[in-house]
């Protein structure tokens, strides 16, 4: 049976979540804050550590760096009511796993934490390359659990945006990500994909590199952006002849969603521009 530790300085807070987590069958204990939560970890073994970010004394980030120390590391899911980009960054360069906003929801809190405990050991971590609020450069490996958390950890910093515009983007951007992972870093974990993330003023650009040689349009049979336009759903044949899943709309989607995809010549890098005004 997997063991959590919530760790919060607000008694109620910390009931509520340790209540909705044994109500799911987990064994879990509490810790008031940071230098108890660190006690526990040296004292027995956790999974999963689901850590509040602002604590007197020893505040989460502080204690997320001090458990990635440790001989054996539990995962860690920060928790806060900040949404400050800074906050987040710090805990995707200090490698927690996931991020949730305060208060938590029971459907979300138990999908994060099934998600956590369930992924594969990482090869390789995430690797930031810039943390810039306006301009964040990750190397990702390619595994589909990568994408999942980075597609989460990204959209907490468009948390000011419409949510009409933030589901737009989040699904264009999930589509492309996945297309660059299964395709172009075929699912290899040794590889990365390169995903930049700017924020002007007045536009958003993403732009995701995959390790892969590339791909030309014509030969995308098994897309939707290859069908006639009186045949909509003739990709699909192709497919089931293929073997592959269903699907084959992602690029279609996402040319939908945002206002300006460009490829590089061999189309092994693409960049999206939301505008903003």
């Amino acid at each position: 049976m997997s063991k959590i530790l919530v760790v919060d300085d607000d008694p109620t807070t910390r009931h509520l979540i340790t209540h909705q987590l044994r109500r799911a069958g987990y064994t879990v204990a509490e810790a008031a804050d940071g230098p108890k939560a660190l006690e526990r970890v040296r004292r027995e073994p956790f999974d999963l550590v689901m850590l509040d970010v602002w604590m007197p004394e020893l505040d989460g980030l502080e204690v997320l760096a001090r458990l990635c120390q440790e001989p054996k590391p539990p995962r860690v899911v920060m928790m806060t009511a900040d949404d400050a980009s800074d906050t987040l960054l710090r805990a995707i360069r200090q490698q927690a796993y996931s991020y949730l906003t305060k208060p938590v929801e029971p459907k979300q809190l138990l999908e994060t934490v099934r998600s956590a405990l369930e992924a594969g050991p990482e090869l390789r971590p995430i690797e930031v390359v810039s943390a810039r609020p306006d301009w964040v450069e990750l190397l990702v490996p390619c595994q589909r659990e990568s994408a999942q958390r980075i597609r989460e950890f990204l959209a907490h910093l468009d948390a000011d945006l419409p949510e009409e515009v933030r589901s737009g983007v989040g699904q264009a951007f999930g589509e492309l990500l996945m297309n660059a992972i299964e395709w172009g870093g075929k699912l290899d974990p040794t590889k990365s994909v390169r995903i930049s993330y700017l924020r002007a003023r007045r536009m958003l650009l993403y732009r995701i590199a995959d390790p892969g040689q590339g791909f030309s349009f014509d030969a995308l049979t098994h897309a939707a952006l290859a069908n006639p336009q009186d045949k909509p759903t003739e990709h699909m044949k192709v497919r089931e002849g293929k073997g592959l899943r269903p699907g084959g709309f992602g690029l279609l989607m996402a040319r939908q969603l945002v206002d300006e995809l460009l490829y590089n010549e061999k189309q092994n890098e693409v960049v999206f521009v939301k505008y903003l005004d």
